[in-house]
């Protein structure tokens, strides 16, 4: 299992970043709500395709658990049974979670393939984790990080739950965001031990330490950025999709100051990239943190003049994932070093 274990962790990787894909599929899309139940949705492990699944009917067998909508509210079955020609208000319960009760096949749809990547990344987690018992011998943190990867992965599917019960809360998106980031960096960790550390890098101090503040100002980004699209999807919700060029006519504080501050990470991380030139320390991801900084740019700029175009919102937010991941593995190699510079 050993000789596997990089590839497995790779294949992780790549499914984690899929779930946030998915995840801002959902936002853009408004899906957030579209099982409004969790893990299961309405109810169903596949969940429905049409309202009539969803209301009462006669003669009807509905499963314990089954959610149907009646009077605006949803209602779930306490047991198997078979409906007869009247509603029985003793065969149901109110669902008690939250009171949001409307259904949209899209939406619904789109939140299930976001939750069916989230299972299919959490089972790849978990066959990293016994794969890291090939390092028994050798590098014990490799499996114990591996089972904290497992751990976060159900914590981070928790956090999922009380979004939904909580009707999308601004904080508790923010912290769900973040924790995301927080299991690409454990698993890049994970992929730096296993690997065999062939490659070497020049030291230098002051870059090292212009690493560091780089991803802390990403990360400032991120939660200033998810404030920014929560005010965004608010004013959606109110103005409706046809005034999209009405959403940013007074925004908030934050905007400006997400805004202005991505003029100090640009900043920042040109710096990183012209000092490796200069130095030639041999990080060559500089390069995709600079492309990944003018994509992330350009997308913002889009949105902003061009009244948020399909897809846009999703782009700013996925390249600041890649972002994060990056200048962290550039962290992780900065430490495999063979000259340290008198500069």
């Amino acid at each position: 299992m050993k000789k596997y274990f990089t590839r497995i962790t790779k294949i992780a990787l790549v499914l984690v970043y899929l779930v946030i894909v998915a995840g801002a599929l959902v936002r853009m899309t408004g899906s957030g709500m579209g099982c409004p139940d969790w893990p299961r949705c309405f109810g169903y492990y596949i969940p429905p395709t049409d309202i009539s699944e969803l209301m009462w009917s006669p003669n009807h067998e509905f499963k314990s658990g089954q959610v149907i909508i009646k009077d605006e509210k949803l209602w779930v079955a306490k047991e198997t049974f078979t409906t007869t020609d009247t509603y029985d208000a003793g065969n149901w319960e109110l669902y008690t979670k939250h009171d949001y009760a409307t259904f949209n096949p899209m939406h619904t749809w789109v939140e299930y393939a976001n939750r069916l990547v989230g299972a299919l990344a959490g089972v790849a987690v978990f066959i990293m984790a016994i794969a890291s018992f090939s390092f028994w011998r050798e590098k014990t943190k490799v499996i114990f990080l591996s089972w904290l990867a497992v751990f976060l992965m159900g914590f981070q599917g928790w956090l999922g739950a009380t979004v939904v019960y909580s009707v999308l809360n601004p904080v508790k998106i923010t912290i769900h965001m973040v924790m995301a980031l927080v299991i690409v960096a454990l698993i890049l960790y994970i992929l730096s031990l296993a690997k065999a550390k062939t490659a070497a890098f020049k030291y230098d101090k002051l870059f090292k330490s212009l690493l560091i503040v780089s991803i802390l100002l990403t990360l400032i980004q991120v939660v200033l950025g998810t404030q920014v699209r929560q005010f965004v999807d608010e004013r959606v919700k109110m103005l409706g999709y046809e005034n999209m060029h009405l959403v940013l006519d007074n925004p908030l504080v934050s905007f400006y100051f997400h805004r202005t501050f991505s003029f100090v990470v640009f900043g920042i991380n040109l710096w990183l990239y012209l000092r490796n030139k200069k130095l030639n320390l041999g990080f060559a991801k500089t390069t995709w943190i600079m492309w990944l900084m003018v994509i992330e740019i350009i997308s913002g700029v889009v949105m902003y003049y061009f009244d948020f175009p399909f897809g846009m919102q999703s782009t700013h937010l996925v390249v600041a994932s890649l972002l994060f991941g990056v200048q962290f593995y550039m962290i992780l190699e900065s430490k495999r070093k063979t000259i340290t510079l008198e500069v």
